[in-house]
């Protein structure tokens, strides 16, 4: 098995036994490796963002929060193939560009063979201009609209007029090469579209925002015709006895 199958395989082993801890010798004997290589690969788990800890003294061990991972997702060679393409798409200045890339790798990594090659391929035939959009910005509205936060904007129009907004967003939309910020301006009492190549700076204040409906704001703009990604399908529900 090699370092990366392990990887995994490590991640799956903990997701099995949670939130029971395992000990590093479990771990070494389950893999067959020294405690020192499993030691080592739960080190990488960590720094890599894995959400795995561990808990020091008698009974303690190592643990994964299930809640932050994802079991393993069964993919045609066609499907990842073309996942890893979007996700090698994604443009430096695009919102979410760091993780993407992350999850890009993961993927990557996980795939061997031919699909490995079919996919590599397919993402070197496609290209991604960057956005002006600085880092700092992109990160602060990232965090604003995930995490549904009042961001304060100093905003320069097309005109050149510099500004400072305080708004709530409702969400990103991608038109004509450019990202835009829709948000409920407060300033303007009404819902607009903050180009992120023209946002100077950018900070979420901490306060939680009025939730808003992207639909709405779209509504009766030029973007009123846009069409979202498709939303992740909701669990089947389960039969209650």
């Amino acid at each position: 098995m090699n370092r990366t199958t392990r990887l995994y395989a490590l991640v799956e082993e903990l997701r099995a036994n949670a939130p029971r801890p395992v000990t590093v010798a479990a771990l070494a004997a389950r893999f067959e490796v020294s405690t020192r290589t499993a030691q080592r690969d739960l080190q990488a788990l960590m720094e890599s963002g894995v959400p795995v800890r561990t808990t020091p003294g008698r009974g303690g061990g190592w643990t994964i929060d299930p809640a932050m991972t994802l079991p393993p997702v069964h993919l045609t060679a066609d499907e990842a193939a073309a996942l890893t393409a979007a996700l090698a798409a994604a443009g430096t200045g695009a919102p979410y560009a760091g993780t993407a890339r992350a999850a890009h790798q993961k993927l990557t990594a996980s795939m061997t063979g031919p699909a490995s090659a079919a996919a590599r391929t397919l993402a070197a035939r496609i290209v991604a201009l960057p956005a002006p959009t600085p880092s700092a910005v992109r990160a602060a509205v990232e965090r604003a609209v995930a995490g549904n936060l009042v961001l304060g904007l100093q905003y320069v129009d097309a005109a050149g007029r510099g500004s400072e907004r305080v708004v709530e967003p409702a969400g990103l939309l991608t038109a004509g090469g450019h990202w835009y910020l829709i948000a409920w301006c407060r300033a303007r009492r009404s819902g607009r579209g903050f180009r992120l190549d023209r946002i100077t700076a950018a900070a979420p204040t901490g306060e939680q925002a009025h939730p808003r409906d992207l639909a709405e704001l779209l509504r009766g703009s030029v973007a009123a015709a846009a069409v979202q990604p498709l939303a992740p399908a909701s669990p089947p529900a389960r039969d209650t006895p």
